[in-house]
Parts: structure tokens; C-alpha cells; sequence
């Protein structure tokens, strides 16, 4: 109950009338709050060391909600808005819910949402990348985040199938909204696994359509086949991608961090994962991976990461962290060590710090 008139308070103070409608609904307040010292090095500017927030997973405050309809059938939202808790600043340039914003229905058909979502591919990424695509060893320094938003879809209709004995898939299309053209700026996305005990195994997809109203420039595809197996003593994460035309691998620091010629994202490429996750107890838990960037284009920029870590559980909603990764990049390729929301500077970096949700 205290939850419902917090949440009508929040949204009565955005201007938003829904107070009538959470009487019907079952609204939940949740949130991440993440904020640890940085230590960068390796580019062009030297080293950089600074409080930061968002390391391990974007610091965020998030509202979700379902009504039942009956028959079977219920009405969801989700509104998730992102925020820099060292500055108080929004996150997603400014967005007031640039994390996630969509509503639909679900039953025993699966679901259907439409707003701004992630896409299937970065939801395999996600899910086999052992540092959860955060902290130091996010696997997005070397591997595709796709979409228009940094692993979102914006004016996306996203349909999630229920379970069949394990087998589950998702089918998202993003709406270009070109005047005078369907197809330019459009997204597909796609995934399909399977999920039973130890098994964790799933194939995603996306295409982005880059053409604009004055050129055609083709679309840039990524397929990424993820799998996790869950020994009990650890977890093994494998994964393997293959990224091909503009923008199916496009980089996160474009600003030339080395200081070196121009800099070019690669419009050919294949990426190699492997990873362990192996917790000691309750509390401890040592996260390692190494992943190597096989750039095909005539370039040759090629690019290894390995990264190591070490969380410590204080309890079920709060833990401290330890991380380091360190990219050797060849030839002048241009791959940085950032984190869930940064980009990062360099071929290097450190990370300290508390994450606690609610």
C-alpha cells in the first residue's frame, strides 16, 4: 500500500494523472543504485580516475505494473528512467525514462509490448556474458550493442512467446518513421532458445536498416549463439558472433581515444567468448572472461579483452566489487575498456565500488 501512494505521489508530481488506474492495478517500485571509483588508462589523455555512477548495471528507478482482465489476460507497463546518482543527472541524454517505456498485453499467448525495449540480440548478450555486459569486463567493449539507444529499440512492437518444454522466442520490429519510406531506419530483432536446468542456449538477431531519405547504405546484421551450463561448482559461458555491414559492430568510444588516424568501426567481424562464474558460499563470487574481436575487414583490427573480478554479497540487495579488464588491440583498432554506461578511454581499467538494489 505504501508502495501505490508513493507511486501516485511521483507520477501526480510528473503531471501524470494515473492515480484511478493504480487502484485496479498491481503497481511494484524497484531500483539500482550503483557508485564506485573508476581508474581508466592507456589513452591518449593518460590516466583517469574518477567517482562514477552505473559500473556494474545503470543506476535507474523503475515502476511496473499488471491488471488483471480476466479470461486469462492482463494489461503490463514498465517505465524505467535512468539516472547519474555521483551527479543527480539523467541518464540516456536526458530521457526522462530512456532505460525502458512500454505497456501491453500478456496471457497464455506470451506477450506483446510496444515502446522502447531492448533488443533480443543484446538480451543474449546479456545473458551469456558473465559480467552481465557491466563493470570493467562488460562484453559490449568488443561486441555489438545493438539498437538505436545503446541495446534499445525505440517505436518497437516486441511479441515474447510462453515456454513450450523449455523453447521460448522473441520477435521485435522497430519502426524507421522515414517520411516516404517503410524500410529506412527500421529494426528487426529475433531470438530463440532453450532453457531447462543446467541449460542455458539462445541464437539472437538484428538488423538495422541504415538508408535515410537521401541514401541507401544498406543494413548492418549481427547473430550472436550464447550458451551457459551451470556445473554447480561454476558456470560455463560460451558465445560466438558474426557481424556484417555498417553498423553491425559499431564502437563505443567514436572520439579517437588513442589519438591516432581516423578511426573506423568494423563492417566485418566475427566474436569469440568464454567465461566462468564460480561462486565460493553464499557470499563470494570470482568472474572471469577472455574475448577475442576477429576483424575481417582489410584492416586487420583485431582486438583481445580478458577481464577478471571478484563480488562480495554484504546481503540479497547490496554487494561490493572488485573488477579489471585490460583490451590488447592490433593494427591501431580502437576498442576501449568502458562499463555499463560509459564508453571508457583507454585499453585499460579498474573498478571499486557498492551496488545496491531495491
Amino acid at each position: 500500500m505504501k508502495h501505490k501512494v508513493l507511486v501516485a505521489a511521483l507520477l501526480a508530481a510528473a503531471g501524470i494523472q494515473g492515480a484511478p488506474a493504480l487502484a485496479q492495478s498491481s503497481v511494484t517500485i524497484y531500483g539500482l543504485i550503483d557508485t564506485g571509483l573508476v581508474v581508466e588508462g592507456g589513452g591518449a589523455a593518460g590516466h583517469v580516475t574518477k567517482l562514477t555512477s552505473g559500473i556494474s548495471g545503470g543506476s535507474r528507478i523503475g515502476f511496473k505494473g499488471s491488471e488483471d482482465l480476466g479470461g486469462g489476460m492482463s494489461a503490463l507497463f514498465l517505465l524505467e528512467s535512468g539516472f547519474q546518482n555521483d551527479t543527480g543527472a539523467l541518464g540516456q541524454g536526458g530521457l526522462l525514462f530512456g532505460r525502458q517505456s512500454y505497456v501491453g498485453l500478456g496471457g497464455g499467448f506470451g506477450t506483446v509490448t510496444a515502446g522502447r525495449q531492448y533488443t533480443p540480440q543484446y538480451l543474449v548478450l546479456s545473458m551469456v556474458d558473465p559480467f552481465g555486459t557491466g563493470y570493467a569486463g562488460d562484453a559490449a567493449n568488443l561486441m555489438p550493442n545493438t539498437g538505436n539507444g545503446a541495446s534499445r529499440m525505440d517505436n518497437t512492437v516486441k511479441y515474447a512467446s510462453p515456454s513450450f518444454g523449455g523453447v521460448s522466442g522473441e520477435l521485435a520490429y522497430g519502426f524507421g518513421e522515414t517520411a516516404g519510406s517503410t524500410k529506412a531506419a527500421s529494426q528487426l530483432g529475433a531470438a530463440i532458445g532453450y532453457a531447462d536446468g543446467p541449460l542455458n542456449v539462445r541464437l539472437g538477431f538484428h538488423g538495422r536498416n541504415n538508408d535515410t531519405v537521401t541514401t541507401q547504405t544498406g543494413s548492418g546484421r549481427s547473430t550472436l549463439l550464447g550458451a551457459v551450463y551451470n556445473f554447480g561448482a561454476f558456470k560455463l559461458h560460451a558465445a560466438y558472433g558474426i557481424n556484417k555491414g555498417l553498423n553491425s559492430s559499431p564502437l563505443r568510444n567514436t572520439v579517437n581515444p588513442y589519438g591516432t588516424s581516423a578511426i573506423v568501426a568494423s563492417t566485418d567481424s566475427a566474436d569469440a567468448l568464454i567465461g566462468v562464474t564460480v561462486p565460493f558460499g553464499a557470499q563470494h563470487t570470482f568472474l572471469a572472461s577472455y574475448i577475442h574481436k576477429d576483424d575481417k575487414t582489410a584492416l586487420n583490427q583485431d582486438a583481445d579483452q580478458v577481464a577478471i573480478g571478484y563480488r562480495y554479497a554484504m546481503s540479497k540487495r547490496t554487494d561490493l566489487y572488485a573488477m579489471y579488464a585490460h583490451i590488447k588491440n592490433k593494427n591501431g583498432a580502437p576498442y576501449t575498456v568502458g562499463s555499463s554506461i560509459e564508453a571508457g578511454s583507454g585499453n585499460s581499467a579498474w573498478n571499486l565500488g557498492i551496488r545496491h538494489t531495491f
